[in-house]
């Protein structure tokens, strides 16, 4: 019997993304198929290291070995307190420098222009190139200079990138939101600032993309802060938690499809 294409929209989040990787666990033990997967800042980095054939195992080792001491490389402040160089090195490696046609499903990932103030979807080069420029937080990494473009963090104009899955093609869409504003979260540096400003000004926006997602999975990771990149291993338990909560969604989403 014929199956639908599934996609996946992997929302930005700091470090709470780190909550996709055990949403795709769920997928790789059910076998679910993901034929095609677009993310946002975070969401992309998740994205891109699923592309390129990372298992939950790889990305999970990945997760709880993080430091903030491998991307932190301090500037004086011009366009943002980061230069990025650290980040855009440990990029190169963990997608293998690798190139989006050379993904093993069809991926994009999302920035935002700065100049123009409109949305940039990389569906073509290097997957590195796409991700230093999709986790680009205003004011605290400096953004990528592309083609006249000045590109930062995919999150600011499209934080859960539904509808760019759609027009990739899929006929269910699975999205995973994992920066949901509940007025709860800790508030005690600049880029908590930030990263809450960006939250609050895509919750309206994201409430009207919820209808044109099949599944959503929300992940309840508010109370972990975004930039401290520790509690790796609980969220992404609770991501996995999550997931599996929403299985028998999913399962009806795909038979209703056969049905139609």
């Amino acid at each position: 019997m014929q199956r639908p294409k599934i996609g996946l929209a992997l929302g930005s989040g700091g470090s709470k993304g780190f909550a996709h990787v055990g949403v795709l666990k769920v997928f790789e033990d059910e076998n679910i198929p993901i034929d095609m997967i677009a993310g946002s800042s975070m969401g992309g980095l998740a994205a891109a290291l699923y592309g390129v054939g990372h298992t939950y195992e790889s990305m999970y080792k990945m997760a709880v070995n993080f430091k903030r001491q491998y991307f932190m490389d301090f500037i004086i402040p011009k366009m943002g307190f980061i230069s990025g160089k650290k980040i855009t090195s440990l990029l190169k490696t963990i997608t293998h420098c690798k190139t989006f046609q050379e993904a093993r499903v069809p991926l994009k990932i999302v920035a935002t222009d700065l100049i123009k103030g409109e949305r940039v979807t990389f569906g073509e080069g290097y997957l590195y190139e796409a991700v230093r420029a999709s986790i680009s937080i205003p004011g605290i990494l400096v953004p990528v200079k592309s083609k006249g473009k000045i590109l930062v963090d995919g999150g600011v104009i499209d934080r859960l990138p539904i509808s760019v899955v759609k027009s990739m093609g899929a006929d269910i869409v699975i999205a995973v939101d994992v920066a949901t504003f509940n007025g709860e979260s800790q508030v005690s540096s600049i880029f908590d600032v930030i990263l809450q400003s960006i939250d609050i000004m895509q919750e309206e926006i994201v409430r009207h993309q919820e209808l044109h997602a099949d599944v959503i999975i929300r992940p309840p990771v508010n109370q972990f802060n975004s930039k401290a990149f520790t509690n790796m291993k609980e969220i992404i338990k609770i991501g996995e938690e999550t997931a599996r909560q929403q299985l028998p969604l999913i399962y009806k989403s795909i038979e209703s499809w056969k049905e139609r």
